[in-house]
């Protein structure tokens, strides 16, 4: 059984794990509102995929957490150019305590190309 770890620039956890054809990786981005937060944390999200040889069209599931639930529309907004029409996965938002200055975080769940 073999665990690929990836390791982010936080001590104590990793960007992405991947085991079994199976890919979770997680991003939080700077940025001055919500729509940039989410803009960048998926632009991380996607580099983290690219890592590890596969791409948006193979998310499967994805949690987005917020720290404004009422501002869910201007995340789905960016979320919904970024991701492709082919490509929708089973998707959570959940508005929670986030870590100071966070506004978004996002966890995605993705099957390997390879």
């Amino acid at each position: 059984m073999t665990i690929t770890r990836i390791p982010g620039y936080a001590k104590g956890r990793c960007k992405t794990v991947c085991h079994d054809g199976m890919v979770w990786t997680v991003a939080t981005a700077d940025g001055a509102n919500v729509a940039e937060q989410t803009r960048a944390a998926l632009a991380q999200i996607e580099a983290n995929l690219r890592e590890v040889h596969t791409d948006k069209r193979h998310i499967v599931e994805a949690v987005v957490y917020l720290s404004d639930i009422s501002n869910k529309a201007e995340m789905d907004a960016v979320w919904c150019d970024w991701i492709p029409d082919d490509g929708w996965p089973c998707r959570a938002c959940v508005g929670t305590s986030l870590a100071p200055g966070d506004l978004v975080e996002i966890k995605i769940t993705a099957v390997s190309k390879r």
